[in-house]
């Protein structure tokens, strides 16, 4: 837990206060549900916080207070909790906002009253990500005529617009090592960006900059802080896979903590590691700032290991809920989530009428390039027809976190409530 903070993976939430979807749906504080989750940066749109972690909890604020609200927010921030200094971060709070000037101003400013104090900067007003093109959008037929319309239609994008906003001085000076910077591109950021501002990419945008160049991707957030937050048409509170951007090293990647499934597996299974604290360290090639890493095309000096899975039996699956008796058609699938090379999924055979003790007595392998990212998901379905299978339990967890030999894995709900007694009897080998 000594290196600088942009070398960790940060739990992360998106829009932490709701508990359903993102329009009309109740809105409470899940400040801490999220926080017994391990999550270490919360987006908040008022002035709450929970800190239950020894390491520093990121307040993501979004700011749509007048300059008179933002210094009682600042006053809230300073009296109920504590700054950040630079020789420790430990019980701290990082406040995640706009700035007016740079950091070393605020420096030769600090114990001078700021109390009425405005400070004004010009930003480019924030495009919706929805406006641009998805990846998943159809080609244009490749007609001739539809490409002379098409041709017509297309005009040089008009002029981002900016405007003028105003910050209450004293919130700009708790902004210390986290200072929201709009992000325009990796050469801008090699060019201008400073070591402590940080950047969010709506997860559109940040899909195409990772399929496109993703060296460059990982280059920046070896540098640089960077949050990626779920696409706006996601209004049921739907989630992203958020292992696409743990490949390119982005240190938080932001989910709707109060949606469950598979998204959320991955996220509760890879911050398991390093005693749930919310902060994972980086695998050493995506700390470098001269990587050549790239997820997209695998080479160099990596380790890659052969995973191998005897799965055994089963004890007290879960029940399905569509058999009176408990006499479920067990499966159980075993999936690699990881850079793209090494995503795949395995299946075990059917067993009929039996959930209290199947036997399958199965063994599998996996050829993994980088270890370091991946995580194995185990997960347990009633097969109810050729076409359909019933959930009955999960658990997942980092690659590198199994250990070798005779191993029981607990089962997990879709709600995250550990099933006991349920579980898998394993033999777990690598090499």
């Amino acid at each position: 837990m000594s290196y600088p903070l942009r070398d960790y993976f940060i739990s992360s939430s998106h829009n932490t206060y709701l508990i359903s979807d993102q329009l009309i749906g109740p809105k409470s504080y899940g400040y801490c549900m999220c926080s017994d989750e391990g999550c270490r940066c919360l987006e908040i749109d008022y002035k709450y916080a929970v800190v239950v972690s020894d390491y520093p909890l990121v307040l993501s604020l979004e700011n749509h207070c007048s300059p008179k609200q933002q210094e009682v927010m600042a006053d809230y921030l300073e009296t109920i909790l504590d700054l950040p200094s630079p020789e420790e971060l430990k019980f701290k709070i990082l406040v995640k906002n706009k700035k007016v000037g740079t950091l070393e101003e605020t420096v030769l400013r600090r114990g001078l009253d700021s109390h009425g104090e405005i400070g004004e900067f010009v930003e480019e007003v924030e495009q919706s990500e929805d406006d641009e093109a998805d990846e998943s959008t159809p080609s244009t037929p490749k007609s001739p005529l539809l490409k002379r319309r098409n041709a017509v239609k297309r005009s040089p994008p008009p002029p981002r617009k900016k405007r003028k906003v105003k910050l209450a001085m004293e919130l700009s000076e708790l902004v210390i090592y986290t200072k929201a910077e709009k992000f325009k591109s990796f050469e801008h950021s090699r060019a201008n960006q400073k070591f402590y501002e940080m950047n969010s990419i709506g997860e559109v945008k940040a899909r195409k900059l990772a399929k496109q160049t993703a060296n460059e991707f990982v280059l920046h957030t070896a540098k640089f802080i960077t949050r990626i937050y779920p696409k706006g048409t996601r209004a049921t509170s739907s989630n992203y896979n958020p292992q696409e951007f743990w490949n390119v090293g982005c240190q938080m990647v932001a989910l709707n903590f109060q949606t469950p499934g598979l998204q959320m597996e991955l996220q509760n299974g890879k911050f398991m590691d390093n005693g749930c604290c919310g902060y994972l360290l980086k695998p050493e090639f995506m700390r470098d700032s001269a990587t050549q890493f790239n997820p997209y095309n695998v080479t160099g000096n990596h380790n890659p290991i052969t995973l191998s899975i005897r799965l055994i039996s089963g004890y007290q699956l879960p029940p399905s809920n569509l058999s009176r008796t408990n006499k479920a058609d067990p499966l159980v699938q075993i999936e690699i989530h990881g850079v793209p090379e090494d995503q795949v999924k395995q299946q075990t055979c059917v067993i009929k009428s039996n959930a209290l003790c199947p036997r399958w007595n199965e063994t599998f392998t996996f050829n993994i390039q980088v270890p370091e990212l991946a995580l194995v998901r185990f997960s347990v379905e009633d097969q109810i027809s050729l076409a359909a299978n019933e959930f009955l339990g999960q658990y997942t967890l980092p690659l590198l976190c199994m250990n070798k030999g005779y191993r029981h894995v607990p089962l997990f709900s879709k709600l995250g409530d550990r099933l006991d007694p349920a579980s898998l009897f394993v033999y777990i080998w690598y090499y």
